[in-house]
């Protein structure tokens, strides 16, 4: 075996090792992840990977690989959307801007802030939405689209997305 045979042989190895650890990066434990880590910060209960949910957003995520554009599904789960270029942006980078809109939320008021967005965060902790399904595709221009599909949906309005007593003081009254 000559030198540019190993040289070769260790290429193809490094570049199947690449290719694992970037798809590893993407996996359903990735999304879950994040998702339980906010989940639990208000007291709500884990969510579950759901491979019908998943394939839905894989179908989702494919039909946008040509244009990249933050459309909505308009199907039967809620979805939660991101894009980004210039950057190899994994399923932990969309989750984590989601979930960093937790600062643009009022729960007393059940608001987000002025100008704000927050409907993407109130939907990884909507406590009836338990089922989780994403995926992630590179479009034609090099962006990253990535789509999280929740079962059953949230964000209905007039509705507060967790549960928590506006005041937690506890009073014992002695007669």
């Amino acid at each position: 075996m000559g030198y540019s045979t190993i040289v070769l042989a260790f290429m193809c190895v490094m570049s199947l090792a690449m290719a694992h650890f970037c798809q590893a990066q993407n996996s359903p434990q990735d999304y879950l992840n994040p998702h339980n880590t906010a989940r639990a910060q208000v007291d709500v209960g884990p969510m579950t990977w759901d491979n019908t949910v998943a394939a839905y957003a894989q179908n989702y995520a494919n039909q946008r690989i040509g244009d990249c554009q933050l459309v909505h599904s308009g199907g039967p789960y809620g979805e939660n959307i991101f894009w980004g270029s210039g950057n190899n942006f994994t399923a932990v980078d969309a989750v984590n801007m989601w979930v960093n809109e937790r600062g643009d939320y009022n729960y007393a008021a059940n608001t987000c802030a002025s100008g704000k967005q927050c409907g993407h965060y109130t939907q990884v902790v909507w406590h009836n939405s338990v089922r989780l399904g994403c995926a992630r595709v590179t479009c034609n221009s090099g962006a990253i689209f990535i789509t999280c599909n929740y079962d059953p949906p949230g964000n209905f309005v007039g509705q507060r997305p967790y549960f928590k007593p506006l005041n937690s003081q506890c009073f014992l009254f002695l007669s």
